[in-house]
């Protein structure tokens, strides 16, 4: 099967591959949607976070192997790739919640959005308290690699 899909938007961002590493809750970005989208963003200003889905467009086209370590650390187990957070994925689709800041016509300025200058952006949704896990559960290498966050 194949799926074709267009992007909305695109990211316009400090972030660059090969950059300093960054915290992404200290990024703050601008999500350029398409004019021919506009009509699609009527209200998303009264929402204060959204859920962003991006093509890693640097990543297209390269294979990984479908087990890593996590953050690429030796001392936490091999899993697969479909049990970790990385970006090398068997499609490079990211995902993030991001705080919306403000909204300008077509441009959204979002604050957490860990996506590259130029990444197209595939979808936006709304998050609200639905999504929220309150039961979450994680394995305890995860806890300990980020600090039990």
């Amino acid at each position: 099967m194949t799926i074709q899909m267009q992007p909305i938007g695109t990211v316009r961002s400090p972030f660059l591959q090969g950059g300093a590493r960054v915290s992404r809750r200290d990024i703050t970005a601008d999500i350029v949607v398409r004019e021919d989208y506009g009509a699609a963003l009527q209200g998303i200003e009264e929402w204060s976070h959204l859920i962003v889905l991006f093509w890693m467009h640097e990543l297209a086209g390269r294979r990984f192997p479908l087990t890593t370590h996590p953050r690429h650390r030796r001392d936490l187990p091999a899993v697969g790739v479909l049990a970790a957070r990385g970006r090398e994925r068997p499609n490079p689709i990211g995902l993030a919640v991001v705080e919306l800041l403000k909204r300008e016509a077509n441009v959204l300025t979002v604050r957490a959005l860990d996506a590259y200058d130029g990444s197209p952006v595939l979808d936006i949704k709304p998050y609200d308290d639905y999504d929220v896990v309150t039961d979450l559960r994680s394995p305890s290498w995860w806890k300990a690699a980020t600090g039990g966050a």
